[in-house]
């Protein structure tokens, strides 16, 4: 199933319209995700971090940690899945067997920046990078390390915020050297900055739509114009997840019980069914407890 979800997603790149992949964090988000119809999921590295450490995306999370993380939501799903890789968790060794690991665990593709270890969230302050020929090591080692030339390697550099738009896309063009499938120039700031990208390279490009973060916020139609095929959405589900709970969690805090709660919820039936409770069901009908 692995290779036949790695071969869809690398055809899928080759067909047209734009590619947008919902940020997925824990199986919940996964689950709901995965019965949408959407051509691919993007783990964000932000979203499991906090969900599965309550820390931040600062390089805290370890390797083990995050391809346990990519095991878990590959294998409890049907859609391609992309996960976030940050710099590979150390040197070209560390690249080596990230790429290795997330691969064997269920990856589609994966994620490979050009931070200095460790890193930070991409639409955060005070990320640096490494020197452009040791970034573009990297992706090369990324591309070698993986067993089918279907699992996508996506080379993403952080250069925009501290070094210029010009050093992000001359890094693009070392990637794209190094074997890259992917271009992520991450954080532009203006829908100029973003147009100037999708002239340059002719090649798939991620569009990092992130509420409240550096790049705006644009529509399919305008990202296609723009020139970019993936767009991936790692906040939307834990930001609108942590909005309901406050708002869940303070009617009961200040009345004492949900009853007059006005928001929306899951049906108690379905999401059981989500979580898989009917094959309980069944099997429990079939050999009944004596």
């Amino acid at each position: 199933m692995t290779q036949d979800k790695t071969r869809k997603l690398s055809a899928r790149f080759k067909q047209p319209g734009l590619i947008s992949a919902p940020g997925v964090f824990d199986m919940i988000s996964a689950r709901i995700a995965d019965e949408m119809g959407f051509d691919a999921l993007y783990m964000t590295g932000y979203g499991v971090v906090a969900s599965y450490l309550g820390l931040p995306d600062a390089g805290l999370a370890s390797y083990t940690d995050m391809a346990e993380r990519v095991h878990r939501i590959s294998s409890g799903t049907a859609t391609p899945l992309i996960a976030d890789g940050d710099t590979g968790y150390g040197g070209l060794l560390n690249v080596d067997f990230t790429v290795r690991g997330y691969e064997a665990a269920g990856a589609q593709a994966i994620q490979i920046e050009d931070q200095e270890y460790p890193k930070k969230c991409g639409h955060t302050p005070g990320r640096r990078v490494v020197p452009i020929a040791d970034a573009a090591r990297r992706i090369k080692v990324a591309v070698e390390a993986r067993s089918s030339k279907d699992f996508l390697v996506i080379a993403r550099t952080d250069a925009r915020t501290s070094l210029g738009l010009d050093e992000a896309l001359r890094r693009g063009e070392a990637f794209l050297k190094a074997g890259a499938d992917v271009l992520f120039i991450e954080s532009p700031e203006s829908e100029e900055e973003m147009a100037k990208i999708g002239r340059t390279f002719d090649v798939p490009l991620v569009a990092n739509m992130v509420e409240g973060g550096r790049t705006p916020i644009l529509d399919r139609a305008e990202l296609e114009r723009l020139g970019f095929k993936l767009a991936i959405f790692p906040g939307s589900g834990f930001l609108a997840m942590g909005a309901a709970l406050r708002s869940v969690y303070g009617e009961i805090r200040s009345k004492g019980s949900s009853k007059s709660w006005t928001g929306e919820m899951y049906s108690f039936d379905d999401f059981s069914r989500l979580m898989g409770f009917e094959r309980v069901w069944a099997f429990e009908r079939e050999h009944p407890e004596s």
